[in-house]
């Protein structure tokens, strides 16, 4: 597979304007800064030093190396994360808070894989199911990991490893190491070209029903209970979201929670960050629950 092959499949924006790239050291990141560079983009590497590992210096040097030998600038940011419990999901928020909004991300096909499977298990609904992965930009959601790797052995690069991707304490490893080999043995195929069709398949009913869930007043009981279920899910989860401002915890559970509450089953109910959903003459709202 040559760099333009690949590069046949990457979604890089147009030329012409300097393009951040968040590259960790490893070799989906990497790959994607040396087929941007291949393309003939402009580009300047972020990189975030987290300061969980002892090795993480070192990563950083490795890529300001890297960003040096290929000519381009290099940004480094440190951030510091608490240590407690859902480690990698705070880590993720606070590398996302130090990089440019419009920042790329080095995310493969096979990472979207897992991402599916995660939500999945997780009760994340139609939007995890979808995995969309439309926060930052990704150019290099269509290859594969063993592509990247590829790009990297040709180049010479040898990229870093970094021992929290091989660390079974993180459910990511889990699924990557041991329920994908599983479902591919089982089925005798490589499942995750399955799993990313599967996702766009979502993603495209979504649309429909989020058009749909837009034309609802997600205040309203009686017009959410008049609507198709899976319309009223999505109408309260957007709703909801944009009103306590995450989406975190937004879970299918919560959203069957809350419907308890449209259809007067229940009179209110908790929602994630100290929030309340109430509802009153047939008018549901949401409360900030005193602590």
């Amino acid at each position: 597979m040559t760099a333009v092959e690949l590069l046949d499949r990457c979604d890089f924006p147009a030329t012409g304007t300097s393009l951040p790239l968040a590259v960790s050291g490893g070799a989906d990141s990497l790959a994607m800064a040396l087929l941007a560079r291949e393309a003939g983009h402009d580009v300047v590497i972020w990189h975030v030093d987290h300061g969980l590992r002892s090795e993480a210096a070192g990563d950083a040097d490795f890529v300001e190396k890297f960003a040096s030998d290929l000519g381009v600038g290099f940004e480094l940011r440190r951030v510091e994360i608490e240590s407690g419990g859902d480690l990698e999901a705070r880590a993720r928020e606070a590398r996302y808070a130090a990089l440019p909004t419009d920042v790329c991300v080095g995310h493969t096909a096979d990472d979207r894989a897992e991402t599916v499977l995660l939500n999945m298990f997780r009760g994340a609904g139609l939007a995890g199911v979808a995995a969309r992965m439309k926060r930052v930009r990704r150019p290099i959601l269509r290859l594969r990991r063993h592509e990247t790797e590829a790009v990297c052995s040709a180049a010479g690069v040898t990229p870093c490893v970094d021992a929290m991707n091989h660390d079974p304490a993180f459910r990511r490893v889990g699924v990557r190491s041991r329920l994908l080999p599983a479902i591919a043995a089982e089925f005798d195929r490589d499942p995750v070209p399955l799993l990313n069709r599967h996702a766009d398949l979502v993603a495209d009913a979504l649309v429909v029903i989020e058009r749909e869930a837009a034309t609802i007043d997600p205040t309203d009981t009686a017009a959410l209970r008049a609507a198709p279920a899976a319309v009223a899910a999505e109408a309260l989860r957007a709703w909801i979201a944009a009103t306590v401002g995450s989406s975190a915890g937004i879970d299918r559970a919560a959203i069957d929670r809350a419907l308890l509450v449209v259809d007067g089953t229940h009179v209110a109910t908790e929602l994630p960050g100290g929030h309340r959903l109430a509802r009153t003459a047939g008018v549901i709202r949401i409360e900030v629950v005193a602590p």
